[in-house]
């Protein structure tokens, strides 16, 4: 496969792609994996490497200026930089971001996906599997453990019931409860917009007055803090619900 080094860290396509090809980029430190991952890629006919970066400063250039549907970036570069995440995601909001590492633990774990992050894998991960995750990740999924499931609610959980003694009873209007329904359900914005026969904009902005309304500060957090005060009733687990948000 051709490449261009445009600088010494970091590398673009010619632009000939593989019709329909999922567009990813690559983003590691060792060129042995990003060798070894770009002829797993390569094998693929629904799958094309579109550019490859070893450093940070690099990778935001490529995400700049190449068009990508998902993004594989080795955990050590995120390691110290926890703004990257959103920063990348502010420069091309629709990108989809799958962390690799050798030993995430909880705490990252949790943080990693807050941010946005729509998968976490292990380097020793298996060339099917990636391959299964990429495509799974490319069509709007989440790839996420059952471990990892668990410990997004215990924290979510936390920090949804944190004071909960102190805080009053929220006031709901009957639209903003139905929102919360419909997020429990795990539907997106589009489905709610059509199901109260609304806009999306429209949910956007009632969901960051619920947000400011209720102390959460995204949709699973908010699904849990609704469980907790029997706000909504559970139709579901909360593992459940969890799978829902996380992959809607």
């Amino acid at each position: 496969m051709e490449l261009l080094g445009e600088t010494p860290d970091s590398e673009f396509l010619d632009g000939r792609l593989k019709p329909g090809a999922i567009r990813i980029i690559l983003a590691d430190s060792q060129v042995i994996y990003r060798v070894g991952i770009h002829k797993i890629f390569a094998l693929e006919n629904d799958i094309e490497v579109v550019a490859q970066t070893d450093t940070l400063d690099s990778l935001r250039a490529a995400v700049d200026r190449q068009a990508a549907d998902v993004l594989l970036i080795e955990h050590g570069l995120l390691i110290g930089s926890t703004n990257v995440i959103p920063e990348l995601l502010r420069i091309a909001p629709a990108i989809k971001l799958i962390v690799q590492g050798f030993s995430i633990d909880e705490s990252q774990t949790v943080e990693l996906y807050r941010h946005g992050v729509r998968g976490i894998i292990s380097r020793s991960i298996s060339p099917d599997l990636l391959v299964r995750c990429v495509l799974r990740i490319a069509s709007g999924e989440t790839w996420i453990e059952n471990q990892a499931v668990s410990w997004i609610i215990e924290a979510y959980r936390a920090q949804a019931t944190a004071g909960l003694g102190q805080r009053t009873k929220p006031n709901l209007s009957p639209k903003e409860t139905a929102i919360i329904t419909c997020i429990t359900e795990g539907k997106r914005n589009k489905e709610i917009a059509v199901q109260l026969g609304t806009s999306e904009q429209v949910i956007k902005n009632y969901l960051r007055k619920i947000y400011d309304k209720l102390g959460v500060s995204d949709r699973l957090e908010l699904a849990l803090f609704a469980l907790t005060r029997k706000i909504v009733k559970a139709e579901s687990h909360e593992s459940d619900v969890a799978w829902k948000i996380l992959a809607s």
